[in-house]
């Protein structure tokens, strides 16, 4: 992620917008290192403002959320609302491109004196603070923080009641809104890769940042920094200048990177970097702040809560399969059947002409014509090695038969198990979870409850992915078997189309063709999404069997998500589905 100097930028061109002559009606402190203010604005809008000094996870953001507080407030919280309740916010300014926000706030002190103070917030990772502080001779000093850091624990700044405030040194980097000749050839200079040089000769730019510049000026980032010939130099800079120019004029794009379904970055720019996957864009840095940190704490705790589940499933694969190799083998064995079958007619016909102590017998094989040695048991007669070998016959066989029928039964449950490792990789909600459970739990993987006699909850239908596809046909893709289920015998229209990966695990896909003609495009967008919910989304590409909706069957007694089909075309399509809108239905 980039919460680096320039998200910090757009925070504050947020927030002066925002809130700007606005009053703090209400101070608190829901946790030891987080602030929540409610502000009234101009116009009477109110707003709260979530301020998180957290060491791994500093933010600040714009929230409708009221986040519950202790009963009994701690002493910074009530230092707060003893200054700063009713307080009106002036200004909201960044120090240099530091990711260091600074409020000027006016109130009326004891004696109804007007008067300014300081809230300072510092989003710098373990060195995060929200700093309280006022101006005393040109120089703000500390009235307390919402974390006191002693000599002890830093020998670089003390942040203490009556200490001065000042900003630790940033390691010689320079201020990119001043960016000229000069820093340029501190760039260029470094004995460093090109990517590198960037983010750490400006303030304020995370290597997201400088990589985009480079991807933005044609440059490899990977490259020495002092190997720019005079055409790379001039492109360089001609990128950080115009990169810099639009966070001066306030020109931001907030947006956040998705692979698949999976957020993987954010920034407040457009990221020409990752141009081959999906971006979602938004009004402001607060919304995409909060909607980045809840889907990825939402995919963190998903992979969290499903780690039982899919051990259940990794533990039954690994059973099934070496019970799959061992009736192979044993299946193997069975070939020899019919050759002790052939063995006993022969000897029946032909066993007279064997004498006593023979160890084998030739004779001529009536089935192909030529001579064939049969082995035999010196101690027993022609008569009983013919029984002994129709007896060997029969076993074998008896072996063919059952193994033929465990040998199917083996790999419909490991398909079953492939499919629902595929549920847990593409589940994206507590309720998906849910679902995948009960269907383990009603084909015998997980043991029933019985303990608990109170009738339990029914589990809550959760709905298919939606799409829509370039040209407007509504796409939905099943998260689980259940849902592939319902999704393809719940409701058949004339014409519609189904798609699923060939041969390896993947979710049912229904193309909603609507009475009309479906496109070559939309179905090729279906088949994408079939590709990359399916078990080969790593490869790049995958074979994808479509058919018409009408002629896919499901058997009698079959397994969940298990369907057959005997008419269908197929096509290789690619995993990537950045093209492809999805609807929050």
């Amino acid at each position: 992620m980039a919460f680096d100097g320039i998200t910090v930028s757009n925070i504050v061109y947020e927030l002066n917008n925002t809130l700007a002559d606005g009053r703090i009606s209400k101070i608190a402190q829901p946790e030891k290192d987080e602030l929540q203010l409610t502000i009234k604005a101009v116009g009477r809008t109110v707003y709260r403002l979530m301020i998180s000094a957290n060491a791994s996870l500093p933010l600040i953001y714009i929230t409708d959320e009221n986040k519950p507080s202790p009963l009994n407030a701690p002493g910074f919280c009530m230092l707060l609302r003893k200054h700063l309740s009713g307080a009106k916010i002036i200004g909201v300014t960044q120090f240099g491109m530091e990711r260091v926000i600074n409020f000027e706030l006016e109130h009326l002190d004891e004696l109804g004196d007007l008067c300014r103070k300081y809230l300072i917030v510092e989003l710098m990772g373990k060195h995060s603070n929200i700093i309280f502080c006022e101006k005393e001779d040109d120089k703000l000093r500390i009235i307390d923080s919402i974390k006191r850091i002693s000599s002890f624990v830093s020998s670089v700044r003390e942040v203490l009641p009556g200490r001065d405030y000042f900003i630790p040194n940033t390691m010689e980097k320079y201020n990119p809104l001043a960016f000229d000749d000069e820093i340029m050839s501190h760039i260029t200079e470094k004995p460093v890769s090109l990517q590198k040089a960037i983010y750490t000769t400006l303030t304020g730019f995370s290597p997201i940042a400088a990589h985009e510049i480079c991807e933005r000026a044609g440059l490899n980032g990977d490259v020495a920094a002092g190997s720019l010939d005079n055409g790379g130099k001039l492109n360089l800079y001609s990128a950080i200048d115009s990169f810099v120019s639009d966070i001066k004029n306030n020109l931001y794009t907030p947006c956040i990177v998705y692979d698949g379904d999976k957020p993987i970055e954010f920034g407040v720019f457009n990221m020409t970097c990752y141009s081959g996957m999906h971006t979602r864009t938004f009004d402001t840095v607060s919304e995409m702040l909060i909607c980045y940190y809840s889907e990825k704490n939402n995919h963190t705790r998903i992979k969290q809560k499903s780690s039982d589940l899919r051990r259940i499933v990794s533990t039954a694969l690994e059973r099934n399969r070496k019970k799959l190799d061992l009736q192979l083998r044993q299946f193997k064995d069975t070939e020899k059947r019919d050759k002790y079958k052939v063995y006993g007619e022969l000897l029946t016909t032909y066993g007279y002409s064997a004498a006593k102590g023979d160890k084998e017998l030739v004779c001529n094989n009536y089935y192909t014509g030529e001579d064939i040695e049969i082995p035999l048991n010196t101690e027993l007669s022609p008569i009983d090695n013919a029984k002994k070998y129709f007896d060997r016959y029969s076993k074998l066989k008896r072996t063919y038969d059952a193994l033929k029928i465990q040998i199917e039964e083996t790999k419909s449950e490991i398909d079953h198990l492939e499919s629902i490792s595929n549920s847990l990789d593409i589940a994206t909600m507590l309720d998906d979870l849910n679902i995948i459970k009960e269907e383990m739990t009603a084909s015998g993987y997980i043991r029933k409850n019985t303990g608990n006699r109170k009738k339990q909850q029914k589990t809550p239908a959760s709905k298919p992915l939606h799409y829509v596809s370039s040209d407007g046909f509504d796409i939905y893709v099943g998260k689980n078997n259940y849902q592939n289920d319902e999704l393809t015998f719940g409701n058949q229209s004339q014409g519609d189309w189904w798609f699923h990966s060939k041969g390896i695990a993947g979710s049912h896909v229904v193309l909603k063709s609507a009475g009309r003609k479906v496109s070559d495009r939309a179905f090729e967008e279906a088949a994408s999404l079939a590709a990359y919910y399916s078990k080969g989304r790593e490869s790049g590409r995958v074979e994808i069997d479509y058919t018409e909706l009408k002629n896919v069957k499901k058997p009698k007694g079959s397994k969940p998500g298990f369907v057959v089909y005997y008419t269908n075309y197929s096509m290789v399509a690619p995993t990537a589905i950045s093209d492809l809108k999805e609807i929050i239905d």
